[in-house]
C-alpha cells in the first residue's frame, strides 16, 4: 500500500479559499470570488485551476487583460488546460486577434473532445469557434475591400492628372481629351467592380460550407467528431450507405446529430451582409 502524501497546512488553506471562491461566484459575487482565489494562488501559485477560476471571474467582469494573463498563467501550469486554453481564445477575440484566439480556441476543442466528447464545454468551444472564423473572414474581406478602394482612388487620381497634362499640352483637340479621359474612367471603373464582386461571390469561408456538398449550409447539424454536414447529405449516407461518418469512419446514428446553430448564424449573417439572394430556411 503506498504512503499518503502529507497535504501541507497551506495546501488545505488554499482548497478551502477554492471552495470559498466557489461558493461566491455561484452567488455571482465575482469580486469576494477573485479574492479568495487570489488568497489561494498566494498559498499555492502552482495549481493551474486556481487561476482559470480566477479568470472566469474577471470573463464575467469583461475583463479581458486579466483574462488573458491568468490563462497564460494557468496554461505555463498545465498545457492541458482546456478551460485556459478557451477563455485565452476568447481573450484574444476581444483584441481582435482572430489567428491567435483561433488557434487557442481550436486547441481546447481538441483537448475537450480528447477529455469529454459530450461535454456542454466542447459545443460551447465550437460555436465561439465558429464566430470566431466568421470575425476572422470579415475582418480579410474589409482590409481586401479597403485596400481595392485605396487603389482605385489612387489609380483614378493618376487618369485625372494625365488628364489635365494632356488638356494643356492639346490645342484644339479639348472634346477629344474629355471623352477618352472620361471613356478611361469608365474603364476603370467597371474594371474595380468586377474586382469587387468577383471577390464577394468567390469568398464564401470554407467552413460555412458543407464538406461533402461544398455548397454553402442551409441546415448544418455536428456530429460526435465535430465535423458539420448538410443535414439532408449526411441522413442520406446514414440510410444508405452506413451509420458511419464519412470522414472520420466513426460510428454515427442519427440520434447523435445535433444542429449547429453557431454555424447556421454565421452563414445567416454572411448572407444577410453580401446580399446574396437566398436566406436560410
Amino acid at each position: 500500500m503506498a504512503p499518503t502524501e502529507a497535504v501541507s497546512p497551506s495546501a488545505k488553506q488554499a482548497e478551502k479559499l477554492r471552495q470559498d471562491g466557489n461558493i461566491y461566484f455561484k452567488k455571482d459575487r465575482f469580486g469576494a470570488a477573485i479574492d479568495a482565489y487570489t488568497e489561494a494562488i498566494t498559498l499555492c501559485p502552482n495549481v493551474p485551476v486556481y487561476w482559470t477560476n480566477r479568470a472566469l471571474c474577471h470573463r464575467k467582469r469583461n475583463d479581458w487583460t486579466r483574462v488573458e494573463e491568468d490563462c497564460r498563467k494557468a496554461i505555463q501550469l498545465d498545457h492541458n488546460s482546456v478551460k485556459a486554453h478557451y477563455m485565452l481564445g476568447l481573450a484574444l477575440q476581444e483584441r481582435h486577434e482572430y489567428g491567435e484566439g483561433i488557434k487557442e480556441l481550436e486547441r481546447a476543442l481538441d483537448l475537450g473532445r480528447g477529455a469529454n466528447p459530450k461535454s456542454y464545454i466542447v459545443e460551447e468551444i465550437w460555436q465561439e469557434l465558429a464566430k470566431a472564423k466568421y470575425l476572422e473572414w470579415e475582418q480579410e474581406s474589409t482590409k481586401r475591400s479597403w485596400e481595392l478602394q485605396t487603389l482605385k482612388e489612387a489609380c483614378e487620381s493618376a487618369l485625372k492628372e494625365q488628364h489635365s497634362l494632356t488638356i494643356a499640352q492639346t490645342e484644339g483637340f479639348v472634346d477629344e481629351a474629355i471623352d477618352s479621359n472620361s471613356s478611361q474612367l469608365e474603364a476603370l471603373g467597371q474594371v474595380f467592380s468586377k474586382a469587387a464582386e468577383a471577390d464577394l461571390l468567390s469568398e464564401v469561408p470554407d467552413y460555412l460550407c458543407c464538406k461533402i456538398t461544398l455548397d454553402i449550409f442551409r441546415d448544418p447539424v455536428i456530429t460526435p467528431s465535430g465535423l458539420t454536414y448538410e443535414r439532408a447529405v449526411i441522413l442520406e449516407h446514414i440510410e444508405k450507405v452506413g451509420k458511419f461518418d464519412p470522414i472520420t469512419r466513426e460510428p454515427l446514428y442519427l440520434s447523435q446529430l445535433i444542429p449547429n446553430l453557431a454555424i447556421k448564424e454565421a452563414v445567416q449573417a454572411f448572407l444577410d451582409k453580401h446580399g446574396w439572394a437566398y436566406k436560410m430556411d
